[in-house]
């Protein structure tokens, strides 16, 4: 993966010096070091280059929902429990407004944590929105075996398990245990939203 790769990303909360894109690039630096894996070695596990994986850190770029994908896989996390980490700790009710939205502007994909993961608490809830024609594959789930429901509100999905494809549609439901590569794609004209509910192990 090269700089190409990566783009900017938004979100709700503020991405000024205290907000949460701030503090990504610096958590990322930390679990590297938890890990005690240098650039080169983290570039080994995940292929994303060691010039990329250092201007990350440096916050000189924003990753892609894939780079972010890949070094979730490196981690043993998932996005959600990644950016949990560099937001504001989550109350117990969760109020529209403070929901971490995060947007892919490159591949046509936004992501809203509608319930974080939590202390004490095994599942969460993410919400989906891809653009016609969004593509967004990830190799490897960031837990072997997780379990999840990923349920179409609104639109199509193609959503692939290693080599199955399930096409959902408005109000179906695909229930699965993730142990290989997935890959979510819109093929339609007209933006799908879909919701994805999470149970850690």
């Amino acid at each position: 993966m090269d700089d190409a790769e990566v783009r900017a990303a938004g979100s709700t909360e503020s991405s000024g010096p205290d907000g949460w894109e701030a503090r990504l690039p610096g958590r990322l630096a930390e679990l590297r070091v938890e890990h005690d894996w240098s650039l080169d070695e983290l570039a080994r596990r995940t292929g994303v280059s060691r010039s990329t994986l250092s201007r990350l850190e440096r916050a000189e770029i924003s990753p892609t929902a894939a780079l972010l994908g890949r070094l979730c896989s490196a981690y043993g996390k998932t996005m959600s429990q990644l950016l949990a980490e560099v937001e504001s700790e989550a109350p117990q009710l969760v109020r529209s407004g403070q929901q971490l939205v995060w947007q892919d502007e490159a591949s046509g994909f936004t992501r809203r944590s509608v319930s974080p993961p939590q202390p004490g608490l095994r599942g969460e809830v993410m919400e989906g929105v891809l653009q016609p024609g969004a593509d967004i594959p990830y190799d490897r789930p960031p837990v072997p075996g997780q379990e999840q429901h990923v349920w179409v509100i609104r639109g199509v999905l193609e959503l692939t398990l290693d080599s199955d494809v399930h096409q959902l549609r408005t109000g179906d439901v695909l229930r699965f245990r993730l142990w290989g590569s997935s890959r979510f794609r819109n093929p339609s004209t007209k933006p799908v939203r879909y919701m994805v509910v999470i149970i850690q192990q």
